[in-house]
């Protein structure tokens, strides 16, 4: 059946979409968020976590090529034009902001490319690979703040790798002990 719809019309059985009453299509819930239930994100881990991946690649990429504090507009004083400022004001913060934001890189890609060669979402490499990917942003994040010192930097750094840690290999629903599944029931199915 056509409906017309801005002077075009939609032929809505060959898109496989219902009909409603009055011609309008029906919206659709093959789980991806539309209708009227919630999605269902099952079995679509891999597929979440290449989209991090991704996003840490292009965040990580972004922050090492636009450095806290700028870069030197002009030669002077022991710098040249390009230069950043803070490798020079702030040698030491510098090199660590420059380690976390190559560490979150690297181990992004490493999680994309392991991601789109098939290994499994639940495998160490991932796990070790994402870890390391978005403790370094906490890293990058951290020693970008001038005021704070390098030893907190390191500390906040080691505390969120070990937090993700745990996360990540213990607090998954599947290793969960049986009673506290049970304090957490599965969601009702989708009635429609």
């Amino acid at each position: 059946m056509s409906t017309p719809r801005n002077g075009v019309r939609v032929d809505t059985e060959e898109l496989g979409q219902q009909q409603g009453p009055g011609g309008d299509s029906l919206p659709q819930n093959d789980g991806g968020g539309g209708g009227r239930c919630a999605p269902k994100f099952a079995g679509k881990g891999t597929d979440t976590l290449l989209v991090v991946a991704t996003l840490i690649t292009a965040l990580s990429y972004q922050v090492g090529t636009n450095i806290p504090g700028g870069y030197w507009q002009d030669d002077g004083a022991g710098h040249v034009a390009g230069d950043p400022i803070m490798r020079d004001k702030h040698r030491r913060r510098y090199w660590l902001f420059m380690v976390g934001s190559w560490a979150a890189f690297g181990t992004s890609m490493l999680l994309t490319l392991g991601l789109l060669t098939g290994v499994p979402a639940k495998s160490r490499l991932v796990r070790y690979a994402f870890l390391v990917a978005y403790s370094s942003l906490v890293l990058t994040f951290v020693t970008s703040q001038p005021r704070t010192s390098l030893a907190m930097d390191l500390a906040i750094w080691g505390a969120v790798m070990a937090v993700l840690a745990v996360f990540t290999k213990y607090l998954r629903v599947d290793t969960l002990p049986s009673w506290v599944r049970s304090l957490c029931p599965p969601p009702a199915s989708c009635c429609c």
